[in-house]
């Protein structure tokens, strides 16, 4: 956590690279977890929100935009606690959109009526936004809307299948 490279880090990073996986080895790994939040805090609300998945949130001007104003607040947020965002907004937005129709974790929950994992990817941020005193007005609402979605699928023990229509 303190961006040393020891011999610890390098055996574990071996290990993993042996097993198949990509796994350099990063000085700022608070940054990286920060990179991935991203992604996460704003493509999945959305997405379960929308039925849609990466590529057709990125093609659609309104949610693209939306997708931005939700980076753009996410980033003053982990900037305020150190964090350093190595890849634009719109770089970011470009590499989902490559995913293709991938859909997002709370997609599928909402598809099969489980529990979104809404706190661990949104409320914590706005949770520290509103300790470092950042104004985040578009993560509460969308907050808010994934979170009135995800009450009404557990009260009424509803699943949403993603299923065309016949």
């Amino acid at each position: 956590m303190n961006g040393k490279e020891t011999d610890r880090i390098k055996k574990v990073s071996e290990l993993l690279k042996e097993s198949g996986f990509r796994a350099r080895i990063l000085d700022d790994i608070r940054s990286e977890i920060w990179l991935k939040l991203w992604g996460n805090l704003t493509f999945n609300p959305i997405s379960a929100l929308t039925h849609s998945t990466l590529v057709d949130i990125c093609e659609f001007d309104l949610t693209r935009e939306l997708v931005a104003k939700m980076m753009k607040e996410a980033q003053v947020v982990g900037e305020s606690l150190g964090a350093h965002f190595r890849v634009p907004i719109d770089k970011r937005i470009s590499g989902a959109e490559m995913v293709g129709k991938h859909k997002t974790s709370m997609l599928q929950d909402v598809e099969a009526g489980k529990s979104m994992e809404i706190e661990g990817m949104l409320g914590a941020v706005i949770e520290l936004a509103n300790l470092v005193g950042v104004k985040t007005p578009t993560l509460q609402a969308i907050y808010s809307c994934v979170s009135l979605l995800d009450k009404t699928v557990q009260d009424e023990k509803v699943s949403i299948m993603g299923r065309p229509l016949s």
